[in-house]
C-alpha cells in the first residue's frame, strides 16, 4: 500500500507540475485529482477537426466513469509486486494473485445478495450478456425454443437473440410504455411452455445490470432466479469454473471488488447527491428553454441518467456546439449510427425529437459547478440554434407544425 501511494503522489506531484504541452483545466472530472497549470495555453486542442479550448467538462458516465483513487490504491500493488498468475498453484506469486481474486469474487457477490461461486468474471458487459443469454438457450435447446426480451435491451442482448433466431429459436421483443417500463400483464401473457429465458417458474432469468451495480439495491435472491443454472457450454482453459477460460486479469478483478466494497458503503450517499444534481440540472434547463422532454419516466429511473430532447433544434448540431461538455446521445456502442435512438423510438418518441436528444450522465465526482456550467452552456446553444430555426418562429406564432403539408420539388 505504502509503495501505492507512493507512486500515485509522484503521478500528481508530475501532472500538477505547469507544462508548456499540458491543457487541464481545474474544472474536469475527467482530470480527476491530476489537474492544472495556472495558465491555460494559447493553442486550442484540435482532435478529430473539433477545435477545443480546453478539456470539456465530463458530462458522459454512462459511457464511462473515471476511477475512483481508492479503487486505484487496491489496485496498484498488483500491477507492480503482487504480479503472480492467479492460476499459478506452486509459488506465493500465484497463491497471493488467487486469494485476492477471491476475496474480490466476495466483495461483488455480498453488493448483489449471491453466493461467490455464482460470480464470473468476464471480459465485461457485452460478453457476460452473449455468454448468459446464448448459453442458457443453447443448454436448454432440446426443451427451450423460445425468448422473451423487451425492445429497449442493450445492442448486444439484441444481437444475441438474433443471433439465436439464425438458429431456429423463436424470439419475442415485448414493447414497452412511453415511460420505458414493461406491462407485467402483457409479460405473463408472452410466456409459453418452452420459453427459456424470463424470469418465471422453471423459466431462467437474466438482466443486464452493467448500468445498476453499485448505482441501485440489487438482491438476486429476491428475483428467483436459476443462478445456479448458468448454462453455458464448456470451454478449453477450464478457468471460471469452465464458463470463461482465459487468465483472470488479477488488478482488474481486485479493482471490481474494491468498487463494490465502496458502494455497498456510500450508495445511499451516492443516490441522493446524484439526484439533487439531477434535479439541478433538469431545473435549470427548464427554467430558461420551453419545449424541452424528459425521455422515459421522471420518477422510476437511474437519477445518474437524463435523457432529454429539445424541440425545434437540430441534434449533431446541438453536440457539435456543446464541445465543451462531454456527452452523448446514446450508448457509445451504437454511437457511430446516424440513426436515432432505437430506445427512444420504442418509447414512443416522434423521430425528429429522438434525432435531438442529449444524455447527460452523472457520477461520484461531478460537481454543482459542472453542472451549473452545463446547464449555462444548453441554454446558451439550444436558444443560438433556435434563433435560426424557421420552425422556432413558426411554433412561437401558435402555427401546428405537424398539421403542415410540406410541399416536395
Amino acid at each position: 500500500m505504502a509503495t501505492s501511494k507512493l507512486l500515485v503522489s509522484t503521478l500528481r506531484k508530475s501532472l500538477n507540475s505547469p507544462s508548456p504541452s499540458s491543457s487541464f483545466r481545474r474544472f474536469s472530472t475527467a482530470a480527476a485529482e491530476a489537474v492544472a497549470p495556472a495558465s491555460e495555453p494559447e493553442d486550442s486542442l484540435n482532435i478529430k477537426g473539433v477545435k477545443i479550448s480546453a478539456r470539456p467538462l465530463y458530462l458522459d458516465m454512462q459511457s464511462a466513469s473515471p476511477v475512483d483513487p481508492r479503487v486505484l490504491d487496491a489496485m496498484l500493488p498488483y500491477y507492480l509486486a503482487r504480479y503472480g498468475n492467479p492460476h499459478s498453484r506452486t509459488h506465493l506469486y500465484g497463491w497471493e494473485s488467487d486469494q485476492a481474486v477471491e476475496t474480490a469474487r466476495s466483495q461483488v457477490a455480498d453488493l448483489i445478495g449471491a453466493s461467490p461461486k455464482e460470480i464470473v468474471f468476464t471480459s465485461g458487459a457485452t460478453e457476460s450478456n452473449n455468454i448468459s443469454v446464448k448459453g442458457v438457450m443453447k443448454f436448454y435447446k432440446e426443451k427451450k425454443k423460445h425468448v422473451v426480451t423487451t425492445q429497449t435491451e442493450h445492442k448486444c442482448v439484441l444481437d444475441s437473440c438474433r443471433h439465436l433466431q439464425q438458429e431456429g429459436f423463436d424470439v419475442t421483443y415485448l414493447p414497452v410504455g412511453n415511460d420505458g417500463i414493461v406491462d407485467l400483464e402483457k409479460l405473463k401473457g408472452s410466456i409459453r411452455r418452452d420459453t427459456g429465458l424470463v424470469s418465471e417458474l422453471n423459466v431462467s432469468f437474466h438482466t443486464d445490470a452493467a448500468q445498476a451495480l453499485g448505482k441501485i439495491p440489487i438482491d438476486v435472491d429476491k428475483w428467483n432466479a436459476a443462478k445456479d443454472k448458468g448454462g453455458a457450454p464448456n470451454e478449453w482453459g477450464g478457468q471460471e469454473r469452465g464458463i470463461r477460460s482465459g487468465t483472470v486479469p488479477t488488478p482488474l478483478v481486485v479493482g471490481m471488488g474494491a468498487a463494490c466494497e465502496l458502494a455497498k458503503k456510500e450508495m445511499d450517499y451516492d443516490d441522493k447527491r446524484i439526484r439533487a444534481l439531477q434535479e439541478r440540472l433538469l431545473n435549470g434547463v427548464r427554467a430558461k428553454l420551453d419545449g424541452v422532454v424528459v425521455n422515459g419516466s421522471v420518477e422510476r429511473r437511474y437519477a445518474g441518467n437524463l435523457n432529454l430532447s429539445f424541440a425545434y433544434v437540430e441534434g449533431e448540431s446541438l453536440l457539435m456546439g456543446l464541445k465543451d461538455v462531454a456527452v452523448s446521445s446514446g450508448s457509445a456502442c451504437t454511437s457511430a449510427s446516424l440513426e436515432p435512438s432505437y430506445v427512444l423510438r420504442a418509447l414512443g418518441v416522434d423521430e425528429d425529437m429522438a434525432h435531438i436528444s442529449i444524455r447527460f450522465g452523472i457520477g461520484r465526482f461531478t460537481t454543482e459547478e459542472e453542472i451549473d456550467r452545463a446547464t449555462e452552456l444548453t441554454v446558451q446553444q439550444v436558444e443560438k440554434l433556435r434563433e435560426m430555426s424557421p420552425l422556432y418562429e413558426m411554433a412561437k406564432e401558435g402555427i401546428d407544425i405537424k398539421q403542415i403539408q410540406w410541399a416536395q420539388h
